[in-house]
């Protein structure tokens, strides 16, 4: 982050005592001292879920440049730099746009209360606003109902991905409740594509989009994708597409594809078929089952490989158990760190059973780290402390022969990962 936005952000903290609020009442009389950047967007795709948003994200990108599109993308939270969360139309935006835009919006804003995120999403929508692009995806930042990206009246169409529990003490303590909150972003007349969910969920969501009058295109009724030949084969009214691998690793990567190519066609955006091919085959998004080959690789034996996934709530840790389990070749060894607030137990509990060993850490620079202990604790006694990552990587028993390590349990983790891998 540049001195100059440090600044700003560091000034912005102190204009509304929480970090979280969702309210879109502050940022609506933002966008209006700005001019209504959020009304002057290319096609915008909104995106909510608990896992899974952001992979879907980077295959709506990767299939939108495949088909020669300018693609604007908003994500969070960022992983290594700041300038992550916004892409201008195939860029990440620079420090000096960033900057300068970060400071026209705190000089309009004039000091009155405001979260940091939603600054930070104004931000997006005005600079979005000023690059031409053909195509707009907003990632939900959490929940979606209350949301700063919330304030799109109109998309082109909605997605929502997988939903579990996540953020209970702010969007509800079952499954049906967060539905609610991830329906929120729902508007009538927008169609939605909805991929795999759980029954509780599922009913939820239809009915809020049969309340509201939202079509849509759910997976296993209006379109489906499924294994086939070298790779996938998604169908739907239109007929079916033969697909490659995602190039993102994990079964589960195969829905948030689906949910990426239900959503581009219920928009009505002209895709060519060999785009959708190319954009699954290329879509890039780190900390996701990402391969590591770097310094921390280097700590490893040579046949040894090193993984890295920002899963960090109980849906994520049955994902990624899933995965653990078609890993049965070689012993898998897991190296833990969480934020605090997080359901830790429920998270390790599903991936135990397939490791080796599991280790807890907690590196100096990662936000609300949750202390080793508390992992510990909520492993059953089963991990080990590290307690940093370099620590746990060098003291996993070597066997003998080629194992896996699997480091995991939060984005801001994941951050620390990327930067100590080089």
């Amino acid at each position: 982050m540049s001195a100059r936005v440090e600044g700003v952000v560091a000034r912005l903290h102190g204009l509304h005592p929480r970090l979280i609020d969702l309210s879109l009442d502050r940022l609506i009389v933002l966008l209006g001292k700005l001019g209504h950047p959020e009304q002057r967007l290319p096609p915008v795709i909104h995106v909510a879920g608990t896992n899974g948003k952001g992979s879907t994200c980077a295959f709506l990108r990767a299939i939108g440049e495949a088909a020669g599109m300018r693609v604007h993308v908003y994500t969070s939270p960022h992983l290594v730099r700041f300038n992550e969360r916004i892409r201008l139309a195939g860029a990440l935006v620079s420090d000096t746009d960033l900057a300068d835009a970060l400071e026209e919006i705190e000089r309009v804003n004039a000091g009155d209360p405001i979260t940091v995120f939603e600054v930070i999403t104004a931000v997006a929508l005005y600079l979005f606003a000023k690059v031409p692009a053909d195509l707009c995806v907003l990632e939900v930042g959490l929940g979606g109902r209350g949301d700063a990206t919330n304030v799109i009246a109109r998309p082109a169409a909605s997605a929502i991905t997988s939903v579990s529990l996540d953020h209970r003490e702010l969007l509800g303590e079952t499954l049906a409740a967060i539905a609610a909150e991830k329906a929120g972003i729902l508007k009538q007349d927008v169609p939605v594509a909805i991929g795999a969910q759980a029954p509780e969920v599922l009913a939820t969501l239809m009915e809020i989009a049969a309340r509201i009058g939202a079509p849509v295109a759910l997976r296993g009724r209006d379109w489906d994708i499924v294994p086939g030949g070298v790779g996938f084969r998604f169908t739907d009214a239109r007929g079916a597409l033969d697909l490659p691998p995602p190039s993102l690793p994990g079964l589960f990567q195969m829905d948030n594809a689906g949910i990426a190519i239900a959503a581009l066609r219920a928009a009505g955006l002209a895709v060519p078929d060999a785009a959708f091919a190319a954009g699954v085959a290329s879509a890039e998004w780190p900390a996701r089952l990402q391969r590591l080959t770097g310094r921390l690789a280097a700590l490893l034996p040579a046949d040894w490989e090193l993984w890295l996934d920002g899963g960090h709530n109980p849906g994520a840790g049955m994902v990624l158990a899933e995965h653990l389990a078609g890993w049965a070749d070689r012993p898998v060894h897991l190296v833990v760190g969480m934020k605090q607030a997080k359901d830790s137990a429920e998270f390790l509990r599903p991936m135990l059973p397939h490791a080796a060993t599991a280790w807890a850490v907690a590196e100096p620079g990662q936000h609300l780290a949750l202390p080793v202990e508390a992992i510990i604790a909520a492993s059953g006694g089963v991990a080990r402390p590290g307690p940093l990552i370099a620590d746990a990587l060098k003291a996993i028993p070597r066997g003998t022969g080629p194992a896996r390590v699997l480091i995991c349990g939060s984005l801001y983790l994941a951050g620390e990962v990327l930067k100590l891998d080089g």
